[in-house]
C-alpha cells in the first residue's frame, strides 16, 4: 500500500521549480522529496509526501498527529524504506 506521510522540510535545493527538491524529516528519518509541485512550499513548512513528491501543505498540527497515528499502527517505517 501508498500512502501520502507527513513530514517537515528541513532543507530546499535548486531554484528552478521544475527541478526543486528538498529534505524532508519523517521524524527523524530525512528523505530526499521531489517539491515541484509546490513551489510554495519553504524551509519548516509541513508536507504531505507520496511516492517521493510532496502532493500538498498541511498544519503542523495535523501532520504531527497523523505522522503520530501511522507510526502506531506500523505503517511509517515500511512506507520510507521501500
Amino acid at each position: 500500500m501508498c500512502l501520502a506521510i507527513p513530514g517537515k522540510i528541513v532543507s530546499i535545493e535548486g531554484l528552478d521549480d521544475t527541478f526543486r527538491t528538498g529534505k524532508v524529516s519523517f521524524g527523524g528519518i530525512i528523505k530526499d522529496v521531489n517539491l515541484c509541485m509546490l513551489p510554495e512550499a519553504k524551509i519548516d513548512d509541513y508536507v504531505l509526501v507520496h511516492v517521493g513528491v510532496a502532493i500538498s501543505i498541511v498544519d503542523e498540527e495535523e501532520a504531527k498527529l497523523t505522522f503520530n497515528y501511522l507510526n502506531q499502527m506500523g505503517e511509517v517505517e515500511g512506507e520510507l524504506n521501500e
